[in-house]
């Protein structure tokens, strides 16, 4: 057998949290480093992840003067909120996001529901209620819709703390692979050039992955919460109990050829087509544009301890002709529960040893 062509692949570098992206306050207001000026409290830190850097996004108890990022806050807030310099922790846990239902609309394009979006909901709840066979056959497991939270509320608390880790990390948010002048174009993107062929996605797992995305589009957003680890930086949570085998997410991002990446320091790209002509090989850059994708963090394949938290398989499908990248539950996932995957699920190029 012919051995496979080799290209040096894209490293991941995420060797400890990176800090988020300071950005302007209500008041328009921006300090060069988001340290702050003010020397009074040049001393005052975190209460949550020990750091004293970006002053401006440290809200201060009028009381004992301890601080809190407004990214280590649960939910995270992505300004100060207007009219309010200092908070007591009374306050704190009851302070509600800043960024009201209208922005958060805006902000992820969310659609009113429609009779189109209705009627795929309704059909994949009849199939899923269709009658077994008389004949008993091994089937293969087909994937699950992610299951919403009930509350309106608590989707929008969720939502919000996406577009924080976003508005962070300048990134502007998108559902899809985004073709950009300069880099790959559409029609590079095809799974046939996959060396030993890819996975076909059948008809049934299609149309889970199309009731994902029109659900979002109108509201119904995945039960995940974005938060901030001082070790990990922006990381994922569970927010309700989610089934084995259930879609969280497509990995989503700026397609380019593996060739113009390959000096790119960035740590999250991904690779969407691996061809049999290297020059054709293909990687997803969430730098620029994303989703909640970018901030499930990997585990450390090093140790048994950090092969024990893998709870999400990264899988590539040809997709209607198109190479894309889901990411599924492997397992059964509880409330509270981190994500993880393993970024060396086809090659074994990334270096994780240095994981927490």
């Amino acid at each position: 057998m012919a051995s496979r062509p080799t290209a040096r692949m894209v490293l991941r570098r995420r060797t400890q949290a990176p800090k988020p992206v300071d950005v302007k306050v209500e008041d328009g207001s921006e300090s060069e480093n988001g340290s702050g000026s003010d020397s009074e409290y040049d001393g005052v830190c975190c209460q949550e992840c020990g750091s004293g850097d970006f002053g401006s996004k440290l809200l201060l108890c009028d009381k004992c003067d301890k601080g809190y990022h407004l990214f280590c806050l649960r939910p995270i807030l992505v300004s100060v909120p207007k009219a309010l310099g200092f908070v007591t922790l009374a306050q704190r846990a009851k302070t509600t996001f800043p960024l009201v239902q209208t922005k958060i609309v805006d902000f992820f394009r969310i659609q009113r529901s429609s009779d189109s979006r209705n009627k795929l909901v309704e059909d994949y709840r009849k199939k899923r209620r269709r009658p077994s066979s008389i004949v008993i056959s091994k089937k293969r497991r087909r994937l699950l819709p992610f299951n919403p939270s009930e509350d309106p509320a608590r989707r929008l608390e969720q939502m919000a703390s996406l577009a924080t880790a976003l508005t962070a990390t300048r990134t502007e948010f998108s559902n899809e692979l985004t073709y950009r002048p300069g880099m790959a174009p559409r029609s590079a993107n095809r799974a046939a050039l996959e060396l030993g062929g890819m996975q076909v996605l059948s008809k049934e797992d299609n149309e889970t992955l199309n009731l994902c995305q029109s659900m979002m589009e109108t509201g119904e957003w995945p039960p995940l919460m974005v938060v901030f680890d001082p070790q990990e930086g922006f990381t994922v949570e569970a927010d309700r109990f989610i089934k084995d085998l259930t879609i969280i997410t497509e990995y989503v991002g700026d397609v380019d050829y593996l060739k113009n990446r390959e000096n790119d320091d960035g740590d999250s790209m991904m690779t969407l087509l691996s061809a049999t002509d290297t020059s054709k090989s293909l990687v997803i850059c969430p730098d620029k544009h994303s989703n909640i994708a970018r901030f499930i963090n990997g585990i450390n394949n090093h140790t048994p301890e950090g092969r024990k938290k893998q709870n999400l398989k990264c899988v590539r499908f040809d997709v209607n002709g198109q190479c894309r990248v889901l990411l599924i539950a492997n397992r059964d996932i509880r409330k509270g529960e981190r994500l993880y995957y393993d970024y060396n699920g086809y090659e074994n190029e990334y270096p994780t040893e240095h994981f927490v």
